[in-house]
């Protein structure tokens, strides 16, 4: 007898439910606020650490304490939903009893019910989709060799530093940092001690900078600092003493042996940003002009 693998095997629906990976669910909000999940079924490992009956008789204060700093968000969205009859989606971190939290997704639909909103909706575990998300952007926004941010990530930064400085008139400084003879440095040394040297600088740069400063790799040799509330002169100090520390430290070829050209300019209220960046290019041409391991500033 021939038997067709194609056939559909039987199941419960609920036996089918509880082998998906993810949560379906009814949650009832009364207009005076009261929360509750009429009914709340699935697999996955969500399931196992929530107080399912807590839920179904007033799910308020454990959807408070289950999404934390995502809680205020998640009753926002469900405010939105509820007012305009918009599909509800969000996602929060839901804690675990051992390891981080997962991210959980929520999909769901709102109708009308006595005295309230019902939405029906499902839940998912999107953990590995958050954290692939998350390298990507990574990739996006760094540069590889030394783990800085690169030159996208620096523009938005920048972007953001100006427009503040803009609203609330204060100081904004940057400074283009230029490795000297770096070629050279290559030729001589072989190009693994050069990336040795753009790793090692990244560093040396980032312990001598404020929590609140940024150092990005622009591409090659070029590097660039931006200090917010920094005042021109105080910019020329800082970049002096980083000058200062990168020519007396060894990077393994020498201390003396790598040294930067640094050029330093300050934000004008509502200037272009390309502005500014021609003008602290202009003033590392200049350091590089007069001899290198220098600083020059244009005001």
């Amino acid at each position: 007898m021939l038997v067709n693998d194609t056939a559909p095997v039987p199941h419960s629906t609920d036996s089918l439910i509880s082998q998906i990976p993810g949560v379906i669910f009814q949650f009832y909000r009364s207009h005076c606020g009261r929360m509750h999940f009429p009914y709340l079924e699935g697999g996955g490992e969500a399931l196992a650490h929530i107080d399912r009956q807590q839920l179904a008789h007033d799910a308020g204060q454990l959807i408070e304490h289950l999404t934390g700093h995502d809680h205020p968000k998640i009753m926002s969205s469900i405010e939105r939903s509820a007012r305009w009859m918009l599909p509800l989606t969000t996602r929060f971190r839901l804690p675990f009893p051992k390891g981080k939290p997962h991210w959980i997704a929520v999909s769901a639909n709102p109708s009308p019910a006595s005295n309230g909103v019902r939405w029906s909706g499902i839940m998912m575990d999107i953990t590995d989709q958050v954290a692939e998300e998350q390298r990507l952007r990574k990739l996006c926004d760094t540069d590889p060799l030394t783990g800085l941010p690169n030159r996208r990530k620096l523009m938005v930064h920048l972007t953001h530093l100006a427009s503040l400085s803009t609203r609330h008139g204060t100081p904004l400084s940057i400074m283009m940092v230029d490795i000297d003879y770096f070629k050279q440095l290559n030729d001589r040394w072989g190009h693994l001690q050069g990336d040795s040297v753009l790793e090692q600088l990244a560093v040396q740069t980032q312990q001598l900078l404020r929590c609140e400063d940024m150092v990005a790799r622009l591409g090659g040799e070029e590097f660039m600092v931006v200090l917010p509330l920094t005042p021109l002169q105080q910019c020329h100090k800082l970049a002096d003493r980083l000058r200062h520390a990168i020519a007396s430290y060894d990077f393994g070829i020498g201390a003396g042996q790598v040294t930067v050209s640094i050029g330093v300019a300050e934000y004008r209220c509502g200037e272009p940003l390309a502005n500014l960046i021609e003008r602290a290019d202009q003033a590392l041409y200049s350091a590089k002009e007069v001899g290198r391991d220098c600083v020059c500033l244009l005001p």
